[in-house]
């Protein structure tokens, strides 16, 4: 049973699901045939963050699920707190939103299963960062957006949909169709804020920038550990400085990172 075939109804084209997370009683699936509802898919995905990656799951989530873009921008205004320009430049290319303790997503009724399942993963990575930083928007935007790819596509893995190696082939494949994004340098302080970041993307494209940013935080976890994304995060409870923060996880400043990480990706993708 496909996990969208459980989320009609609402009369305002909104599904409302508040669920109560014990990370100590969850159970970790290995199907994704045991992840039929929208229920069931949250506290399976929930299961595998927190014990695979060690990521900190909220006690309570409330899901939101709408019917479509106009549905999904509303409740961005009236469940996010979105102001109604941001909502309206959201809801035209997102499809989903992960806040403090909340996860917002626009349902289509052609997305599949797999799709379903990465998107939940991707934005439940968003709430388990906020958890991590005790706030929204702390730490580099593209890094945060890399970080969700990576949970969303081992999670896919570990539900045997996907690989992160078929994930690493088609991104690094895809750069040779966007050449751009490499030949000017990674400009990743400005990547690093939610409006730099949306911007580049909204420039260059959704996919081949997400990505990129799946590429640059898959080098830093394959040479640094995933541990250190989550000491990164955390440690933005305790100053708000970006670069020394970065530079404290992994041991390198950013700008070290971007020159090592472009040179690699250019080799990788033969640019």
């Amino acid at each position: 049973m496909c996990v969208v075939a459980a989320l009609a109804g609402g009369s305002d084209g909104r599904v409302v699901v508040p669920l109560r997370l014990d990370a100590s009683s969850l159970t970790e699936p290995t199907d994704a045939r045991l992840l039929r509802t929208t229920d069931e898919a949250v506290r399976g995905i929930a299961a595998i963050m927190a014990k695979k990656f060690g990521l900190p799951v909220p006690a309570r989530v409330v899901v939101h699920v709408y019917d479509g873009r106009r549905a999904f921008e509303q409740g961005l205004i009236r469940d996010a707190r979105v102001s109604p320009v941001q909502a309206a430049t959201l809801s035209g290319f997102a499809i989903g939103v992960g806040t403090r303790g909340q996860v917002l997503l626009n349902e289509r009724g052609d997305r599949t299963e797999r799709e379903w399942l990465r998107l939940i993963a991707h934005e439940l990575t968003h709430v388990s960062q906020i958890e991590l930083a005790g706030g929204e928007e702390r730490g580099e935007q593209w890094l945060a957006e890399g970080m969700a790819e990576y949970v969303a596509f081992s999670t896919l893995e570990r539900l045997q949909l996907d690989t992160l190696e078929r994930r690493r082939q088609a991104a690094t494949a895809a750069l040779r169709l966007h050449a751009t994004l490499l030949q000017g340098g990674l400009d990743l302080e400005d990547h690093g804020t939610p409006k730099g970041f949306t911007a580049w993307h909204l420039r260059d494209g959704a996919l081949p920038v997400y990505q990129l940013a799946f590429l640059l935080a898959d080098d830093l976890i394959e040479r640094r550990g995933f541990d250190r994304t989550r000491v990164y995060f955390a440690s933005f409870r305790r100053s708000a400085e970006r670069r020394a923060n970065f530079a404290a996880a992994f041991g390198q400043s950013l700008e070290e990172f971007a020159a090592d990480a472009l040179a690699r990706l250019k080799k990788a993708s033969a640019l």
